[in-house]
């Protein structure tokens, strides 16, 4: 499909739905809302129509949206999105191409935001990447042979919920690790370790252990080329990559871990970015 054309992306959060127009120069006519959280799916549905409707010319090809919940991609149902507790069931696909007459996209934001870096971003010329997200969560976007993989059932990607220790790696290798651990707010830490707070930075080595083994079983799995690390706790990647590279060490295939590269993504607002390409990558299909 044409990197030309003019693709509404938009990321449906918690919070916020934001969206602008995509094109292969960039965004424009970026805009954000308040969503009513803890509103109706119509009234979810109209805070988002908000957004897109000044976007929604008559040079737009399609819409993509990225989701923080599990998607049937093919009917574009979205079930169970995480702090919109009414949003069990939505045929969303359905609903926005009866409104708008454009084919739309719907999709995972970790797969979002994988597809962004991989057409927008460090993820350019790459055959196998693994777009990693540490945020107040662990997840996840795979791509695979240049195509996005998410599975039977858009689950792949799910390594935080995977059983490490006591819980899960999200419990030990996200923005939640201060806050399970010891009881202190990862803002705070952050502002501490950036200070040279010795007990901040001490925190942030034993996360980088865990993260460290998190990313050895992503490699065991997936073998990729290359893993971008997105979410907000990439800004502290400073603090924790020493660690994190030394627990690494011990990945039995020397060679495969040489030729691996890990990178902080550097990409604004790569969800938006993401939820448009979701339209490109349909195309290869």
């Amino acid at each position: 499909m044409e990197r030309s054309e003019n693709i509404i992306g938009i990321d449906l959060g918690a919070t916020n739905v934001r969206g602008a127009v995509v094109n292969e120069e960039g965004l424009s006519g970026l805009t954000s809302k308040r969503i009513r959280s803890n509103g109706t799916v119509e009234e979810v549905l109209q805070d988002m129509y908000a957004v897109i409707d000044p976007l929604a010319g008559s040079d737009i090809a399609a819409i993509g949206i990225g989701v923080p919940s599990v998607v049937d991609t093919e009917k574009g149902i979205v079930y169970d999105v995480q702090n919109i507790p009414s949003w069990k069931e939505v045929p969303l696909k359905q609903i926005l191409e009866n409104k708008y007459h454009v084919p739309v996209y719907v999709n995972n934001d970790a797969n979002c935001f994988a597809l962004g870096e991989y057409y927008f971003g460090k993820g350019i010329g790459e055959d196998h990447l693994i777009g990693l997200t540490i945020g107040t969560g662990l997840g996840a976007g795979i791509i695979i042979h240049r195509r996005l993989y998410a599975g039977a059932n858009c689950g792949a990607g799910e390594f935080g919920t995977v059983e490490y220790l006591d819980h899960c790696y999200e419990y030990y290798c996200s923005g939640q690790f201060f806050e399970n651990v010891y009881q202190v707010d990862g803002a705070v830490v952050f502002d501490r370790a950036a200070k040279g707070d010795p007990e901040a930075l001490r925190m942030y080595a034993e996360m980088g252990i865990h993260l460290g083994k998190a990313i050895k079983m992503i490699l065991y799995t997936y073998d990729p080329s290359l893993i971008i690390l997105g979410g907000s706790v990439r800004n502290a990647y400073a603090y924790f990559q020493k660690t994190m590279r030394e627990e690494m060490s011990s990945f039995a295939f020397g060679k495969s871990l040489e030729q691996l590269r890990i990178v902080v993504s550097e990409l604004d607002n790569s969800a938006i970015l993401g939820a448009a390409a979701l339209y490109y990558d349909a195309g290869r299909r």
